[in-house]
């Protein structure tokens, strides 16, 4: 059964859109994030620090792929927002406090949906795309 959802996961990933791959990750660190807050609660330090190693995998490659020079000031703020969840994952381990991890949360799902309807967005734009360009082939 593992090898099966392994192989649909990676196709998944290798057919999916940036924007859908940028979810994918949000997705990931989310669900990674709440797995970890659960290990706090329960003790289950193991899983904890596999789980927070996660997340701080993927924050840190969204935080690496940023184009500051494309992105200008939202790249900066994705910049200082995704420095800040690299300060405060590691500060709710070491107080092993699952209420620091909330903003952190809050945080990733509120940019998720954000990248979720940019995605929407772009999806949309393609769909009309060869349409308009029909349009302008059959005018000329």
């Amino acid at each position: 059964m593992n090898a099966y959802l392994n192989h649909y996961r990676s196709t998944q990933v290798q057919t999916a859109s940036p924007e859908q791959i940028l979810v994918m990750l949000y997705d990931g660190a989310i669900r990674f994030l709440n797995l970890a807050s659960t290990a706090m609660e329960s003790g289950d330090y193991a899983v904890k620090i596999k789980n927070i190693d996660k997340t701080l995998a993927i924050i840190a490659e969204l935080s690496a792929t940023l184009n500051h020079e494309v992105g200008g000031e939202i790249a900066a703020n994705l910049a200082a927002l995704y420095d800040f969840m690299m300060r405060e994952i590691p500060r709710a381990n070491v107080k092993n406090d699952p209420k620091v991890l909330v903003p952190v949360l809050n945080i990733l799902n509120e940019l998720r949906d954000a990248w979720v309807q940019a995605a929407e967005i772009v999806r949309k734009e393609r769909a009309a795309q060869p349409a308009e360009q029909r349009a302008v082939a059959a005018a000329l």
